[in-house]
């Protein structure tokens, strides 16, 4: 695959020295905003700036040193962003938070005094965009979203920074994604959606993706819970099957899950020999430490993170070790 020197040096900058993406996560603004006022008890919007910007300095400070890199938002985690690691890359998202309920489609938008031109001059060494995306969902709806995604690799091919599609499924007739009915959906919308996002026309460089299955409903996984929607050798060909449609090097993200759901996910796709080139795992990290912070402030939060938190993010980095370098996907290697 051919990549420009200058997505090559960004691309470098945020692998490891296996060439494995080992990045942690923390761009959340409106759910994380949430989260914390739950935690204090207090409204939302009581939740001031500074509190959100002095909670991801804090995961930025305590993880970085643990990862490759670190995913932060321009508009809370700047701060964070300056606080990293100075051997940890960043990427920056370009998204909006959150999606209009009242419009179909979940429809994505972004950030209004933010491009990619500027995303680089913040020191971003990639873009990352979270769409909401099936497969399956209504043309026009797609074609809308087929077209935002063209218009941002455009943009990122001409400032040569790399383009990270992060695509979330979801039930466009409004049911729940945590279910049994869509963890018997969601193979085929994760295997869609990475065929449909590796064509060229997109310009994205790594597919930041959903495990194909849900591990709470895989028969004899660790977290199972009783219900299956899948045994573990069609959960094992489901990891198999969506790897081999992505002519992209793709990433797992940890979608809110557990750590325990997420590093089991990993185990599985370890045994599945899938060749994915790392992770961008956020809240399997650190959301436990949101009451830890509402309850007891930013000291507590930090003493918190540098146990849990990196065993945390330790726990992952042990997992990916059977991951395959993005240059080698790359034929760079």
């Amino acid at each position: 695959m051919s990549v420009s020197p200058g997505k090559l040096k960004h691309l470098k900058a945020l692998a490891d020295s296996r060439g494995v993406i080992a990045a942690a996560a923390m761009d959340q603004r409106g759910s994380l905003q949430k989260s914390i006022a739950a935690a204090k008890g207090v409204p939302q919007d009581a939740v001031t700036r500074e509190e959100m910007e002095e909670f991801k300095v804090i995961v930025s400070k305590v993880l970085t040193p643990h990862a490759s890199a670190i995913l932060l938002d321009p508009e809370f985690g700047l701060p964070a962003a300056a606080a990293r690691d100075k051997n940890c890359g960043l990427l920056l998202a370009y998204e909006k938070t959150g999606y209009d309920a009242n419009t179909p489609g979940r429809l994505p938008d972004l950030l209004s005094d933010v491009s990619v031109k500027r995303i680089k001059d913040m020191g971003g060494d990639a873009v990352k965009i979270l769409l909401y995306y099936n497969p399956f969902d209504d043309a026009k709806i797609n074609d809308i979203k087929h077209a935002f995604c063209e218009r941002i690799g455009a943009e990122c091919e001409y400032y040569e920074i790399p383009y990270f599609l992060e695509f979330i499924g979801y039930d466009p007739k409004g049911g729940s994604e945590k279910g049994i009915e869509f963890a018997k959906a969601k193979p085929e919308i994760v295997l869609q959606s990475m065929v449909e996002f590796s064509k060229p026309q997109y310009n994205v460089d790594v597919l930041k993706v959903e495990v194909p299955v849900n591990a709470e409903f895989v028969e004899g996984s660790s977290v199972f819970k009783g219900e299956a929607a899948y045994t573990r050798a069609q959960a094992l060909e489901y990891y198999r099957k969506a790897a081999e449609v992505a002519t992209k090097p793709f990433i797992y993200l940890s979608a809110g899950v557990s750590n325990d759901q997420f590093t089991e996910s990993l185990a599985m796709a370890a045994e599945a020999g899938t060749a994915y080139s790392g992770v961008l795992c956020g809240r399997a990290t650190w959301k436990e430490g949101i009451p830890v912070y509402g309850k007891h402030g930013a000291k507590a939060l930090e003493d918190w993170m540098n146990t849990e938190g990196v065993k945390n993010i330790n726990a992952v980095n042990e997992a990916i070790k059977p991951a395959t370098s993005v240059f080698k996907v790359l034929g760079l290697e």
